[in-house]
């Protein structure tokens, strides 16, 4: 159960988090609270699982990424792991996961890949030569669609 003031706090942090230097302390400040006590909270929902991660949405558009896709990887069982932890290294990769049921049948890894170039397909190109896997294929982003989560406290 959450008291009136958690769950005051609880809807702040499901709002866009202050772009400031102290962003825990000025939510604090707003609902009579330490930096302390906010971040005690977040890692109390945490830990009892209430919450499964805290993290920041990205519009990539507004920050210069202008050319991204999907990229999906039909890659051998015994090396998604190794593919995986490859791509989620990259910079340009933002998103990365194994997939079950495979996609379309064989396409088992999914990653998000953002340039501020177009040149996706010569990058993508140089991941797959790198990892040494063949079949895969680049989905563009045509749109950014509205990026929101879901709402507890509403």
């Amino acid at each position: 159960m959450f008291s009136e003031w958690e769950k005051a706090l609880a809807r702040r942090l499901q709002d866009d988090i202050p772009l400031v230097g102290q962003p825990f302390q000025e939510i604090g400040a707003a609902e009579g609270r330490t930096e302390e006590e906010v971040r005690a909270f977040i890692d109390r929902l945490l830990l009892q699982g209430a919450m499964r991660r805290f993290g920041a949405v990205v519009r990539h558009r507004e920050v210069g990424y202008t050319h991204n896709a999907l990229v999906v990887w039909s890659v051998p069982a015994e090396r998604v792991e190794e593919a995986g932890g490859y791509l989620a290294a990259r910079r340009e990769v933002t998103h990365c996961y194994e997939r079950t049921p495979p996609f379309l049948g064989r396409y088992n890894l999914f990653s998000m890949v953002h340039r501020r170039e177009e040149d996706l397909a010569a990058l993508v190109g140089r991941l797959a030569r790198d990892m040494k896997i063949e079949g895969y294929l680049i989905l563009k982003s045509e749109e950014e669609l509205k990026k929101t989560s879901k709402e507890y406290f509403a």
